[in-house]
């Protein structure tokens, strides 16, 4: 078994995490994140090659982790109940993880970086994003027949576009309200179910 590294990754990227939502991004330089993390500069350039390298972390950690409760709910066989699980998800992340929400959710990666995000981000992106896009497509083609930009996009105001909106509307607040866990499923079943082939949306 190999010893455990002497500066936890996850604290260094938790105190990078912390500057930019409290400071900005432009504070969250290698040095400032050296001293909020305890973890000396060298093992941050060791570790993650550069300032750029520390904050994609952060930022595809939090995506990451936000994606896994996602992915996990969109598995259930019934596609209205599959979005709902996933609105439902949403809402969990962003109780459990609000910092990770608040990133994901005031910040692009583009913000963060010098320079903007380079090729081996967006590959990496495109394969994380790929299982959401698909389970989207799954529904889309269960719910409306197909799964085009309109049917995607029709599933999307469901189950992405309405827990953003809400997680983002209360990102500032202490904590979520707890009507949040009733009201916004329910929204997302209602407009679900209404896509069902016997309830076909209006002109399609």
């Amino acid at each position: 078994m190999a010893p455990p590294r002497k500066h936890d990754t996850d604290v260094i990227l938790d105190a990078a995490r912390a500057l930019v939502l409290t400071d900005g991004p432009r504070a969250a330089s290698v040095a400032a994140i050296a001293e909020a993390s305890g973890a000396p500069v060298g093992t941050l350039y060791h570790r993650f090659g550069n300032r750029n390298g520390v904050l994609t972390a952060v930022w595809l950690r939090a995506l990451e982790r936000f994606q896994r409760g996602v992915l996990a709910a969109a598995d259930h066989p019934d596609p209205v109940e599959a979005g709902v699980a996933m609105v439902s998800a949403a809402l969990v992340f962003g109780r459990e993880l609000p910092d990770d929400a608040r990133l994901l959710l005031n910040l692009r990666v583009s913000d963060l970086l010098d320079g903007g995000p380079d090729d081996d981000f967006r590959a990496r992106l495109t394969t994380m994003n790929a299982p959401l896009i698909n389970h989207l497509r799954r529904l889309a083609t269960a719910l409306l027949g197909r799964a085009g930009d309109r049917e995607i996009d029709a599933i999307s105001r469901a189950v992405v576009d309405l827990p953003y909106a809400a997680l983002r509307r209360h990102a500032h607040a202490p904590t979520l309200p707890a009507w949040l866990d009733t009201d916004l499923p329910a929204a997302a079943r209602t407009l679900l179910t209404s896509y069902r082939p016997d309830n076909p949306p209006n002109g399609t």
